[in-house]
């Protein structure tokens, strides 16, 4: 059962990965990963997007079949983060400031699915780090919205991912019996 969450973060990594390949224009300093995603602008777009939405769907398989099973507030969480994932996708770059608020949505639930985390956990340590990371990621966004330092925001976009993700998994371990706390 633990190959769906892995799948989830998998599959968009590394689809994202092959858009960037598949891209010698993408600076991952200029420009936000959405560019890839964009319909008529990215030959990679179908890649990129199929990722996205793949990994959409497995996030919310994740959170209904075993996130559910540890805390439903972090269930709901991860299920919006999903959908919203999808709604990346499907809204692409083309559809200019709907793609914003939808991607504005997806980062917005991965940091209330931390602090739900950090509010559920009973590992003190666990909780301090969750909510050190998500620190990190709100002062990336900050720099690149105040100061546009990067220019473009996929490093920001893979910080708030990437922080995300050990929660996210060990959430789902826990769910399995295969951690304690």
């Amino acid at each position: 059962m633990l190959v769906i969450p892995i799948a989830s973060v998998v599959t968009p990594l590394l689809c994202i990965a092959i858009a960037v390949a598949l891209s010698p224009w993408f600076n991952i300093v200029s420009n936000a990963l959405s560019d890839l995603g964009h319909a008529t602008r990215s030959s990679a777009a179908p890649i990129f997007n199929f990722g996205l939405s793949l990994g959409g769907v497995l996030i919310i398989v994740t959170a209904i079949v075993l996130i559910a099973r540890v805390s439903r507030a972090l269930a709901i969480a991860m299920w919006l983060a999903g959908c919203t994932l999808i709604l990346v996708a499907v809204f692409d770059e083309a559809y200019g400031r709907l793609h914003f608020w939808v991607s504005a949505a997806f980062f917005f639930t991965l940091a209330v699915a931390l602090v739900i985390y950090s509010i559920t956990t009973k590992i003190f340590v666990k909780r301090v780090l969750a909510l050190a990371l998500l620190a990190v990621a709100i002062a990336s966004w900050a720099l690149h919205l105040c100061y546009k330092t990067p220019p473009g925001a996929a490093i920001p976009e893979l910080i708030s991912i990437l922080i995300t993700i050990p929660f996210y998994i060990e959430t789902a371990l826990k769910s399995l019996g295969k951690l304690g706390g």
